[in-house]
């Protein structure tokens, strides 16, 4: 399932979030990446524990937490804390999956990658390239949204960014292990919780409301991993 976010963050909040990027000190991107991912990988990227990454990364964590479509589709377990790349000047990512498993920095935690996102913070007039390119099930999809919108997709697809030829392209970037494993399943839930919605918001009366509230509830109940 491939899931579009608009406005997480206004236009004035992406500018405020952007100042500070614009003057953090920026690291080799390969320095994250594992051995396949690193020969294709030609980007900028904050360090880990750099301030700005963890107050904007929290600022972030945040917001999705107050976003009922963000929570309807992916149906959060834990969510791994951003991180923030640059592109200029040529740099991309060429094709590659994302690691299947993630350590939470300072913990002994791990996320598994069942969701890949990444929230765009540079206008799209701003910079030439930088598309997100997510190779699927649903086809091949290219992405280059608003800055402020987030797009959320499988972490099991092949993808790739293409060259930033012109410009400077900031994003930050985060994985998602849900309660729900499988696309297919998230997605079955995501179309009832939808319908569901829809119809209570229409028909507020309706009798069907409850047992389709409670078939959405036992299939989460019996797919659910906690």
């Amino acid at each position: 399932m491939l899931l579009h976010v608009p406005d997480l963050f206004s236009a004035d909040e992406v500018r405020a979030m952007r100042d500070q990027l614009e003057g953090a000190d920026w690291h080799d991107g390969r320095s994250t990446a594992g051995h396949r991912a690193a020969l294709v990988k030609r980007n900028l990227q904050l360090p880990l524990d750099h301030p700005v990454a963890r107050d904007l990364g929290a600022c972030i964590v945040d917001r999705l937490g107050q976003t009922p479509v963000f929570i309807a589709a992916t149906l959060p377990l834990r969510v791994l804390p951003p991180r923030f790349n640059r592109y200029e000047g040529g740099g991309s990512y060429g094709a590659h999956i994302d690691n299947a498993i993630f350590p939470v920095p300072g913990t002994t935690e791990r996320v598994r990658s069942d969701l890949s996102a990444t929230l765009f913070l540079s206008d799209p007039g701003d910079y030439d390239g930088g598309e997100l390119v997510i190779e699927a099930a649903f086809g091949t999809q290219t992405v280059k949204l608003a800055a402020g919108d987030l797009i959320v997709y499988p972490g099991s697809t092949l993808h790739h960014v293409t060259p930033v030829m012109r410009g400077v392209r900031y994003a930050a970037f985060f994985w998602t292990q849900s309660l729900i494993r499988a696309d297919a399943q998230r997605r079955m839930l995501f179309d009832l919780d939808t319908a569901i919605q829809s119809l209570a918001s229409d028909h507020p009366e309706h009798a069907s409301i409850d047992a389709l509230t409670g078939v959405y509830h036992n299939l989460l109940r019996q797919w659910a991993e906690t």
